[in-house]
């Protein structure tokens, strides 16, 4: 990890989500062997306020670490194939959450590229979730993993970018309920971003 990057603390995470989220842009996810990539695209996930939560109707054996300790990984299988990550947020017990949905790679690119054959162009390489997971090389082994002491060599840090002043907000993808909450920010006119939302700033 360069000198100049400063991994995020606990009390960073240590907040509600829709506070962390947007917070999140612009941060650097880095792994050990030199993937690097700029978080663009995040997602607030709320625990029992938020019926879209997988952490909703309390604890599971599949969200036990979202009611963990701020600052880990929470990883989750969806639709059969792809992988989700999440920084886990707020107070034990709450069952709070970040997806990182999109991020623009810096470093590491071969390795990235070898982890996402299909993806014709680089932009392509962690557009989205499960494009995320997979670049990174994240899978349900990771889920638990400590992003503040980086004990499987995965964290986010900081470069001093800060986050963007006015991210765009609007709904989250991909889900049925709570459809209504403005819980998804990005980076304004990012090309790395999943899916292009031309709502308010804020």
């Amino acid at each position: 990890m360069a000198d100049a990057w400063q991994r995020l603390p606990r009390d960073f995470y240590r907040r509600h989500p829709t506070v962390v989220a947007p917070e999140l842009l612009n941060k650097l996810l880095v792994r050990d062997d030199g993937r690097v990539a700029r978080i663009v695209e995040v997602e607030a996930y709320a625990g029992s306020e938020d019926p879209a939560a997988h952490s909703y109707r309390g604890r599971t054996p599949r969200t036990a670490t979202m009611f963990g300790e701020a600052g880990h990984l929470y990883v989750y299988f969806t639709y059969g194939m792809h992988w989700g990550s999440n920084a886990v947020c707020g107070e034990v017990g709450e069952g709070f959450g970040v997806l990182l949905r999109a991020a623009e790679p810096l470093q590491g690119m071969e390795a990235m590229r070898l982890a996402r054959p299909r993806a014709r162009r680089d932009r392509d390489l962690a557009s989205g979730p499960g494009k995320l997971s997979q670049a990174f090389g994240i899978t349900g082994t990771m889920d638990g993993a400590d992003l503040v002491s980086a004990d499987r060599g995965l964290c986010i840090a900081c470069d001093g970018t800060p986050p963007p002043r006015r991210p765009v907000a609007g709904p989250r993808i991909g889900i049925s309920r709570a459809v209504e909450f403005p819980w998804r920010w990005h980076v304004p006119d990012h090309p790395h971003v999943s899916v292009r939302h031309r709502g308010p700033a804020g």
